[in-house]
């Protein structure tokens, strides 16, 4: 090794010793007497210290020359230092310098590689190299790796064993649309790169294996944004001879694991939300519950309400043209925040208004402190009324409710992005605390009425509830069939959803005979898991969780693409290596194809 010692390792108790270092250049500081060079490397950080007549002039002269970046192999004393620094671990000493060599020198960084850098994103992963060398950046990466090692130690004390998937497989409707690869050898033909490996994992039960896992990359082409990349990372994980009850247990207790090794908290029992209460309640299947604030109906005439219970009335018959029209009338209590301004409330109200949220408007009411409620509709609606407002939403002196209206899914989505924005806005969205929880017995299909067809809401393998299966035989029920599926959701994030698996080659055909498959192009599509099924399939189940998504929020970023050692941008792009790129005409050839490209 060209080094005795890393940058971050050396104490006070190394004091006298001679060592060696190597690492780069962070920053110089020249007072004349005395020079000093922060010289780090992954490990830390460790101070040089060359001092007029101490060091020999030749060794500070060239130590003057050097430059941030600057590759260096130094060879000295450990010294204890006079002036301390305790927010460092190597705060204590420094190296008095004896001999300097420079591996390599270095062109001027276009950023800093600093904690805080004024590099921008963009520059940042055009550089991408010299942005890993930053600390944030790098303790980004060390999490991910714990996190994969813990993953490891757990799944393996519990008896699963590691299996690698093909890359190049075929390509399968799955949700997203597939990348593509041509085959030389098999002019005109394409292999697809797996937006997961369902299909393996589940002919690995198949075959007997009982309990696998992967931590696996995968591919989706779709449109990107802070939380998705074209290739991501998944724990993929499949069990046999198991029902829905058994996967929660087990990876209730990974999540467990993973959080008191890589955090060092406890978390509980993971609590259990239903669908159709996550989304009366909170607006989306994935709730952040860090905070209540949950959904209240003042309104619901939904030919199919989430619940049995009808909501009671009160807002309709005093000729309010926006309550009286609408499906659903719905709010939220913001408590304590009945001093929000005229200004603030006007803001709030261009945010539901945005076309990505899709609001037409927003009602107001305020919980004065005598008691009274004063609201932006006092023109139709008396005190009476608007007590029985502030009752149901169980509002208190100096609250603040917050109503929309409108047709009863558009309307519930615009008030959960506007419930997120007031627990922004009141703290209560905090990264240091976790929220997790299991959303359970989702639809097994949903509607799409553009195409007048079903679709399934999570893939088509996934099992119906048994107890619903007999809701499939009848146009008018089959909306009601639950799936045997399960999302794991931490603070507003899904970070794992799975099933129990279709494992009946009878079932898994009239699935795809909903969906809207002939019986030639399931045979064609999936007509290996259609004969594996045949030659004695167990009953199985198993989840996949977004690896780098459960990083970030280890982390406490927003985007998983800080956990990536090198992610595309949201275009799709690599522009450190210029990716995607054309390839030569001769490629071209080999491959037997010709490119036109077309307007969208």
């Amino acid at each position: 090794m060209l080094r005795t010692h890393t940058c971050g390792e050396l104490r006070l108790e190394h004091a006298g010793q001679s060592v060696t270092l190597c690492g780069w250049v962070q920053r110089t500081r020249d007072k004349g007497g005395i020079l000093w060079i922060d010289l780090r490397d992954r490990y830390g950080l460790t101070q040089l210290a060359l001092e007029e007549g101490v060091e020999t002039a030749e060794v500070r002269e060239q130590a003057r020359q050097l430059g941030r970046e600057f590759v260096l192999c130094v060879t000295g004393k450990v010294a204890e230092r006079h002036s301390k620094n305790d927010k460092m671990p190597t705060g204590n000493i420094e190296i008095r310098v004896e001999k300097l060599d420079v591996l390599n020198p270095a062109k001027l960084p276009p950023f800093l590689i600093e904690d805080d850098t004024d590099g921008g994103d963009d520059l940042r992963m055009k550089y991408r190299y010299l942005d890993l060398r930053r600390s944030p950046v790098r303790r980004n990466l060390e999490l991910r790796h714990r996190v994969a090692q813990a993953t490891r130690r757990f799944l393996d004390g519990q008896e699963f064993i590691e299996v690698e998937t093909p890359v190049l497989i075929k390509s399968t409707p799955e949700g997203a649309r597939d990348f593509v690869v041509p085959s030389r050898m098999n002019p005109g033909e394409f292999y697809a790169l797996p937006q997961s490996p369902q299909t393996f994992k589940q002919l690995l039960m198949v075959s007997g294996f009982d309990r696998y896992f992967q931590i696996v990359k995968c591919f989706r082409d779709e449109d990107l944004r802070a939380d998705r990349q074209p290739e991501f990372t998944q724990i993929d994980c499949e069990m046999s001879f198991v029902e829905q009850e058994d996967i929660l247990r087990t990876f209730e207790g990974l999540v467990q694991y993973l959080f008191k090794e890589v955090k060092g908290l406890e978390i509980g029992e993971l609590p259990r939300m239903t669908y159709a209460d996550a989304m009366r309640f909170y607006g989306n299947d994935k709730p952040d519950t860090r905070f209540e604030m949950k959904f209240v109906e003042l309104k619901n005439a939904e030919k199919t309400p989430p619940t049995a219970a009808q909501t009671q009335d009160i807002v309709s018959g005093y000729n309010f043209p926006v309550f009286e029209s609408a499906e659903l009338v719905v709010g939220i209590n913001a408590f304590n925040s009945a001093v929000y301004t005229r200004k603030q409330l006007d803001e709030l109200t261009e945010f539901v208004k945005r076309p990505q949220i899709g609001a037409t408007g927003l009602i107001y009411a305020r919980v004065e402190s005598d008691g009274s409620v004063k609201s932006s509709v006092d023109k139709f609606y008396s005190q009476e009324v608007l007590q029985q407002w502030k009752t149901a939403f169980n509002a208190a002196p100096g609250d603040l409710l917050l109503i929309l209206a409108g047709e009863a899914n558009r309307t519930r989505k615009a008030l959960s992005e506007l419930r997120l924005e007031i627990g922004q806005r009141m703290g209560l969205r905090d990264k240091d605390t976790f929220s997790p929880l299991w959303v359970v017995d989702f639809p097994l299909l949903e509607f799409n009425e553009e195409e007048n067809r079903y679709f399934a809401m999570h893939h088509p393998f996934t099992s119906p509830k048994p107890e619903d299966i007999a809701l499939l035989d009848s146009p008018d029920t089959i909306g009601q069939v639950r799936a045997n599926a399960y999302d794991m959701v931490i603070n507003g994030v899904e970070v794992g959803g799975g099933s129990i698996r279709i494992h009946d080659r009878t079932v898994q055909a009239r699935m795809f005979s909903l969906l809207g498959f002939s019986d030639e192009e399931a045979q064609a599509q999936f007509g290996f898991l259609l004969d594996a099924f045949e030659y004695g399939a167990p009953p199985h189940g198993g989840i996949a969780f977004g690896f780098d998504r459960l990083c970030s929020l280890f982390g406490g970023a927003d985007s998983i693409r800080d956990f990536i050692a090198f992610p595309k941008n949201n275009s799709g792009r690599d522009v450190m290596i210029d990716s995607p790129s054309p390839i030569s005409g001769p490629q071209l050839k080999e491959l037997s194809i010709a490119t036109a490209v077309v307007g969208k």
